[in-house]
């Protein structure tokens, strides 16, 4: 979340996106809690997802894209590219650095809301993740960004993980105290399956 990668587009897939005919991509848009900021490609978020997916359904396939930095706008800005055509599910997982930057939760809440709506004019389905902030930045800023993803996802019929961060403690985190370590990223795959395998189209 916090400096945007150097490397060329941090979104290449841990497994060939075509496998298989059988295959279903899962495509996580976020930051550099997703991109695995700080732990090899084997232990990242996007990995560890499908290894634990794997255990229920061999055919998934997930396909990181996430950059560090990113904010919810630049995630709109490359959502047409980043979420590739062959994209089953869309993990939506950005805010963070909204978050750390102190938007206005209503510019998050609108880029959001764009984003949703070009997934859906292409039929993929969308799994929104929130973000839980820290209370110490204020109350109703802690609602009004809360909202801005609650709001949408019962607009909008989306399945909903309140807090990707959830479970990951202080001691499942990097030294900055932002970014899940190893074992952290594992609790959120853990976390994030069950509502994959619910939301993920059966065809």
């Amino acid at each position: 979340m916090l400096r945007r990668s150097l490397l060329p587009m941090a979104f290449a897939s841990f497994a060939l996106p075509a496998l298989a005919a059988k295959a279903k991509v899962v495509t996580i848009l976020g930051d550099s809690i997703t991109a695995g900021l700080g732990l090899p490609a084997s232990q990242a978020l996007p990995a560890q997802l499908e290894t634990v997916l794997h255990r229920n359904d061999p055919t998934l396939v997930v396909r990181g894209a996430g950059v560090s930095g990113d904010t919810t706008a630049d995630g709109l800005a490359r959502v047409d590219f980043s979420v590739q055509s062959d994209t089953a599910l869309c993990i939506l997982a950005l805010g963070g650095n909204d978050l750390l930057q102190g938007l206005d939760p209503k510019i998050t809440a609108r880029n959001l809301l764009a984003i949703v709506t070009r997934l859906e004019v292409r039929r993929i389905p969308v799994l929104l993740a929130g973000l839980k902030p820290p209370t110490v930045i204020g109350a109703s800023y802690v609602r009004d960004f809360t909202e801005a993803f609650s709001k949408l996802a019962k607009a909008h019929h989306l399945t909903f993980y309140p807090d990707l961060m959830a479970g990951v403690g202080p001691s499942l985190r990097q030294r900055d105290g932002i970014h899940p370590t190893a074992q952290g990223a594992r609790v959120i795959a853990l976390g994030l399956a069950p509502l994959v395998l619910k939301a993920i189209p059966r065809r």
